[in-house]
């Protein structure tokens, strides 16, 4: 009986080394804690029932974005960052792209970032932001609004070639 003992032992060992090097930061990428307000929408198309996008956006391109759907925020985004600016995207805009501010060079994030939050999820704040999300008027969550936003811990990270964040607690939500 001892003899099976050391197989879950070593397979425990294992499954935590590979936790803990997923977690190390690889060459180039940084990492660190922070507490932005993102933008609560509920996602576009064939979506798992309860899915909440939850979105970053950059503040230079916040106020642009405001009454906006995610497609047409997303569209401002690119063609501040694109060098190629004589694109179909670009000369569609809901704003005159001239008047679109460029990105300070340590913008963080760099980029108009989303994820999708799919239930069930242990994740602390979850129930208020799900409570909140039943109640909120379907427009203010198709749209984005100083109303629909909450504060979260995320861990940013930033590598060479993009930045990425990941929830890990809802810290508040608006009262409706």
């Amino acid at each position: 009986m001892k003899s099976l003992h050391w197989p879950r032992k070593l397979a425990a060992a294992a499954v935590l080394c590979v936790v803990a090097l997923a977690q190390t930061p690889r060459p180039g990428e940084s990492s660190l804690e922070l507490e932005p307000s993102l933008f609560v929408q509920l996602p576009g198309g064939k979506t798992t029932p309860g899915a909440v996008q939850l979105v970053w956006i950059p503040e230079p391109l916040e106020k642009y974005c405001l009454g906006k759907t995610h497609v047409q925020c997303a569209s401002m985004d690119f063609c501040i960052r694109t060098t190629t600016k004589n694109v179909s995207t670009c000369r569609n805009l809901p704003v005159d792209l001239a008047h679109l501010p460029a990105y300070p060079p340590d913008m963080r994030p760099r980029r108009m970032l989303s994820i999708a939050l799919i239930p069930p999820t242990r994740m602390k704040g979850w129930d208020e932001l799900e409570d909140y999300i039943a109640r909120a008027p379907k427009g203010r969550l198709e749209h984005f609004s100083q109303q629909a936003r909450i504060k979260a811990k995320v861990t940013f990270t930033r590598t060479a070639d993009d930045d990425g964040f990941r929830v890990l607690e809802i810290l508040s939500v608006p009262e409706l």
